[in-house]
């Protein structure tokens, strides 16, 4: 039988309220999330819509990881499920069962309220907003707002964006981190990134989806490494199994894993991530190889494997490998670990201006927080020995909407890729004020990469 301690069953985002010291022991801060709810509102003439069910179930399934009160959902749910992912029933009311929330007659009052899509509504609650998305472009503005987005089409990455900055501006609303959370516009364009990009603004959208990748390599399957496969899982692959994917680590899934890492469940538990993904990846149709071993320096491509590759990993001893084992596109994205700056997203994407080694060359110095109160307070009562405390204190705090979002950026890049794009070099971004997004465009020439794709009918 597989035993976890502690730092292994702490759900990573209420560690934030320990970290933070909004919470003074373990009991506290998970009252404190229990109390926070979040509902959905789904209205008539967007239940049918794929897109729109799109960033429904996505919503559920982040937001029962944030909102440990309870997820509910507003609306005529016993339609046709037209999403794609495995597991999910056939009616989209079985899929918000299945994913953890609740249907109900009318919204809860003072609990946060998203509508999915649409146009203008009279606001319900204090917090009511919409997600809104069109083309490459998704995000959030006030329900009562005329804002639209305008286009015919809907690249199935943005309404996984925008659910995934719904969830987050709810749950600034909810912790009381800024008097704007829910009265703002906050989105971004996945085709048009940087200063002159207004997300709101056709101008900044893409063409229709005419390729998808055929072939990618994710290493580390994680908070990261499952956010890119519900992603990946999205794209209208219509012969899913004409895309191979390589899928590596070496970790197991423990009861902390389901807090960030959105195809985790409790019964999973005990499983390595590879098989537990594999078996997630081939009901979605999929092809797939696993490789169990630790990415370093020590490992190389083949020649007949992918060669582009998506990196999800947490530690700068495998980052330092990513461009000297022979891949020919990396995309590579990093979230912050503390309970300061878990919001923010860097990613990178090699061959780069600089090498792998230089950029990743000294690891950030952590804040020590074992002597925070709510550690002590476990030491004090005999819970944990100093060791244990050390362990837990340092693991990271995680939220699952941010690597949705990060996912969504990543598998852009290799869209863009695929579309003659704008590959980005860097994006650095703080969730909590999206307006100071950083993109460096990239300066390598990919013209002659023929990285592996499929043409949509």
């Amino acid at each position: 039988m597989t035993t976890f301690n502690p730092a292994e069953s702490l759900h990573r985002l209420v560690k934030e309220a320990l970290d933070s010291g909004a919470a003074a022991s373990l009991e506290e801060a998970e009252a404190l999330f229990r109390g926070y709810s979040i509902t959905f509102i789904i209205r008539e003439s967007e239940v049918n819509d794929s897109a729109c069910q799109a960033a429904l179930v996505t919503g559920v399934t982040l937001a029962r990881r944030v909102f440990l009160g309870g997820v509910s959902v507003v609306g005529e749910l016993n339609v046709p499920l037209n999403v794609p992912l495995p597991f999910l029933g056939a009616t989209l009311a079985e899929a918000v069962l299945l994913l953890g929330g609740r249907m109900i007659a009318n919204a809860e009052p003072n609990s946060p309220i998203v509508t999915i899509g649409g146009g203008p509504q009279s606001k319900i609650n204090q917090f009511h907003i919409r997600a809104v998305f069109s083309g490459w472009r998704g995000g959030i503005v006030p329900a009562n707002t005329e804002t639209s987005l305008q286009g015919d089409m809907v690249m199935p990455l943005a309404p996984m964006m925008a659910v995934a900055f719904s969830i987050n501006e709810a749950f600034l609303f909810v912790r009381r981190e800024t008097g704007a959370a829910g009265h703002r516009s906050v989105g971004l364009s996945l085709w048009k990134l940087g200063d002159a990009a207004d997300w709101l603004s056709v101008d900044s959208d893409g063409p229709s989806l005419r390729y998808l990748p055929s072939c990618l390599w994710l290493i580390g399957l994680g908070h990261l490494g499952q956010a890119y496969l519900w992603g990946l899982g999205l794209l209208p692959y219509s012969k899913p199994d004409s895309l191979h994917l390589v899928l590596q680590d070496i970790d197991i899934i423990t009861p902390s894993t389901e807090s960030t890492s959105v195809l985790s469940d409790i019964n999973l538990v005990g499983q390595k991530k590879t098989r537990a993904m594999a078996g997630w990846s081939e009901s979605r149709g999929f092809k797939t190889s696993i490789h169990e071993r630790r990415f370093d320096g020590s490992f190389r491509r083949q020649r007949d494997e992918p060669s582009i590759a998506l990196c999800g990993l947490d530690n700068a001893i495998g980052r330092q490998a990513l461009d000297s084992i022979g891949f020919d596109f990396v995309v590579e994205t990093g979230l912050g670990r503390g309970f300061r700056d878990f919001r923010t997203i860097r990613l990178h994407t090699l061959p780069s201006t600089r090498p792998a080694a230089t950029i990743w060359k000294n690891g950030a110095k952590e804040e020590d927080l074992s002597t925070r109160a709510a550690y002590q307070r476990m030491r004090e009562k005999n819970e944990l020995d100093r060791c244990g405390i050390t362990l837990l204190a340092g693991k990271a705090v995680g939220a699952p909407f941010v690597g949705a979002i990060a996912a969504c950026l990543a598998i852009s890049e290799v869209l863009r890729l695929l579309h003659c794009g704008q590959i980005s070099q860097l994006i650095d971004m703080d969730l909590q004020d999206t307006e100071f997004l950083t993109a460096v465009p990239q300066v390598h020439d990919f013209s002659s990469l023929n990285p592996g794709f499929i043409t949509l009918d």
